[in-house]
């Protein structure tokens, strides 16, 4: 079974425009040996950052949402959690997660999301310590 995995918005951020271990994981769900799930509300932020932060074109902007979109489950969490306080709209990753049954979350978020290690049933690791236990298996 292909593991269930959500990736975080910097994540997808860090894959997208930097590389590294982020793109590796990314490639991972391009060619299908991972299952990727993600939310509307993810991928709004997604978009919102790669306008305002990268000043990313609307057509960039859509390409890469579309081209997400061919490769990944997009999920409508029904349920709000409420777990990470310091960051209230960090919570949405869970709740995608918990929605897809996903195995895990993949952050780049020290502070808020990835010192949570678990949630429920659900391992919380960075880029590198998931493809070094997905290697692994």
């Amino acid at each position: 079974m292909k593991p269930k995995v959500v990736f975080d918005t910097n994540i997808f951020i860090s894959a997208i425009i930097f590389g590294g271990n982020p793109r590796t994981c990314l490639e991972l769900a391009r060619r299908h040996e991972i299952e990727l799930f993600t939310s509307s509300e993810i991928l709004l932020e997604l978009t919102q950052k790669l306008k305002r932060k990268f000043e990313w074109s609307d057509d960039e902007i859509i390409g890469v949402v579309s081209g997400l979109a061919k490769f990944s489950h997009v999920v409508k969490p029904g349920v709000k959690i409420s777990i990470i306080k310091e960051d209230p709209t960090d919570n949405k990753i869970l709740e995608c997660a918990v929605c897809a049954s996903a195995d895990f979350v993949v952050s780049g978020d020290k502070k808020h999301v990835l010192s949570l290690l678990k949630y429920e049933n659900i391992k919380i690791l960075s880029a590198k310590d998931f493809l070094d236990e997905y290697y692994r298996e």
